[in-house]
């Protein structure tokens, strides 16, 4: 909030000069926040909304496809506050964040209430961009949390403050080719270990590190933590010292690049390995097992064309590595309120408010069909006794098991150097051609203590 507070005083300071007259409304605003000061927020128990009194105005950011179901939201909440006034903003979510990060909270081009995916949250807490809210009184409200502090909530705390509220999990999960799964006499009725498929049986972009993990993480491979002394990762330490479990998975790795590299394929291109996964996932291809988000259900239909029945959708843990289920992350998008609100006691009410009426459980469907989003706090059931078509049902159990196996996606901002040092490591085994597992690990191993150097 200093950031806020600074450029307020700036502001305050200009008017000042401008006019040093008093202003007769100051006396208004000074009642009006005095008001909400004593009212409980959206989210407590007993919130007694005004009838009457000035004009609240809040904004609120919207993907183009998501403003029918934020226009009921909207309704709703500005019923319960008649003096509320509440704008959406039609702005795809990514750009709306670009805006933020090129300019400040006070541009008004930047929304008092604002969708953002939990990666973000390390950059946005550093430029001081959120409000603190109070997501265990909403997570209350809402029910269906089990612990809502050692969940996906608890992640979006930095600092034992609550910058964010569940807007939606993610996880990658498996989408399946039946047909060609038959073709290759790949029985679906149970779990396929990794290491027994053909190459091209399951495509996995492992040099990426958003799917690569889903192989790490079922050895519980820790690429870059957190420790009392700064930070560690699994891959700066010799292979001789690696437990066999770690090993093991390595060594999957390795054998799989190898049966790439000797096919020729060109999996481990950065650019041409998605056209080649989609070319091979149709049917009739050589591919069976294709690891992605919900998102790409739409377009792995359409990979799979007039045969659409024979996409199946399951969850991660269909495959395993050396016996392990692929595990991938709880990840997932959160609503923030804009830190340039958090002084305004009556505004807070009300960004509350409406960020429990964006999730509010009771219209999960609807957010579904209208964003895409699944909420944590809903039971699976809720989903599958809707009127949800049968891909969307099995995608969303899908996901909900895959999550609930998953580790938390570490959401801290070191975490971001890991991306192009895992890339630069993986993709290099290309030309370098190690002739071994402990090899070709010893090029990760470089690469991630050239990383560390850089933290300890």
């Amino acid at each position: 909030m200093k950031r806020v507070l600074s450029l307020m005083l700036v502001f305050v300071m200009a008017v000042s000069l401008a006019a040093c007259a008093p202003n007769p409304s100051e006396q208004g605003a000074e009642k009006a926040t005095t008001k909400a000061a004593e009212a409980t927020t959206a989210a407590g128990e007993s919130s007694e909304p005004a009838a009457d009194g000035e004009k609240v105005s809040l904004t609120v950011q919207a993907e183009p496809e998501w403003v029918p179901y934020y226009a009921q939201a909207v309704e709703r909440v500005t019923a319960n506050y008649p003096n509320a006034e509440i704008t959406i903003k039609e702005v795809p979510s990514f750009d709306h964040l670009d805006t933020l990060d090129a300019t400040d909270v006070m541009n008004e081009d930047v929304a008092d209430v604002f969708a953002f995916p939990a990666d973000r949250l390390a950059g946005l807490s550093q430029k001081e961009a959120l409000a603190t809210i109070n997501a265990e009184a909403i997570a209350s409200k809402l029910g269906g949390f089990d612990d809502y502090a050692a969940g996906f909530g608890g992640n979006l705390a930095v600092d034992g403050q609550y910058l964010g509220f569940p807007m939606n999990i993610e996880t990658l999960i498996l989408f399946v080719n039946k047909a060609n799964a038959e073709a290759k006499g790949i029985d679906l009725t149970k779990p396929n270990e990794f290491t027994e498929l053909d190459g091209e049986a399951m495509l996995l972009p492992a040099f990426n590190a958003w799917f690569g993990v889903a192989l790490t993480n079922s050895a519980d491979i820790e690429f870059l933590e957190k420790t009392a002394d700064g930070f560690a990762s699994d891959l700066t330490v010799d292979w001789a010292d690696l437990p066999a479990e770690k090993q093991a998975a390595f060594t999957a790795l390795y054998d799989y690049w190898k049966k790439h590299d000797e096919l020729g394929t060109t999996l481990w291109d950065k650019d041409a390995a998605w056209g080649y996964m989609d070319s091979a996932f149709a049917t009739g291809g050589n591919n069976v097992f294709r690891l992605e988000g919900p998102w790409s259900t739409g377009s792995l239909s359409e990979v799979v064309g007039e045969n659409a029945d024979d996409l199946m959708v399951l969850p991660i843990g269909n495959v395993t590595v050396a016996g392990k289920a692929l595990k991938h992350w709880q990840g997932g998008w959160a609503l923030g309120i804009n830190a340039r609100d958090e002084e305004d006691a009556e505004k807070m009410a009300i960004a509350e408010a409406l960020v429990a009426e964006l999730v509010n459980p009771e219209f999960a469907v609807d957010l579904f069909k209208a964003t895409g989003k699944i909420l944590v706090n809903v039971d699976a059931s809720v989903y599958q006794d809707s009127d949800l078509n049968d891909v969307d049902k099995k995608v969303i159990a899908a996901v909900l098991e895959s999550y609930a196996n998953a580790p938390a996606r570490p959401l801290f901002a070191e975490w971001g150097s890991v991306w192009d040092t895992w890339e630069t490591a993986i993709l290099s085994w290309t030309s370098v051609k190690p002739a071994s597992a402990e090899e070709a690990y010893k090029q990760v191993q470089a690469s991630f203590q050239a990383m560390m150097a850089n933290f300890n």
